[in-house]
């Protein structure tokens, strides 16, 4: 179970990390929102609070925007 945690940790990073080259907005907000959610898989497997609330807030942040520019 370790190693498939490190490698949802993994993708998690890798996510986050390409979201910040895309150069529209709504692709970067998409990707990270992608890359969060693993985050937050990630810290519930180990039940890492600080990890769970911090990319849950990065998600809701971005439905926000997402959402808000769509209107």
């Amino acid at each position: 179970m370790q190693e498939y945690t490190e490698y949802i940790g993994y993708v998690a990073s890798a996510l986050v990390l390409v979201s910040f080259i895309m150069k529209k907005i709504t692709y970067l907000r998409v990707i990270n929102s992608f890359g969060c959610a693993f985050f937050i898989v990630y810290g519930t497997l180990l039940a890492s609070i600080p990890i769970v609330i911090t990319n849950v807030a990065i998600v809701m942040i971005n439905i926000y925007y997402l959402t808000r520019k769509a209107e």
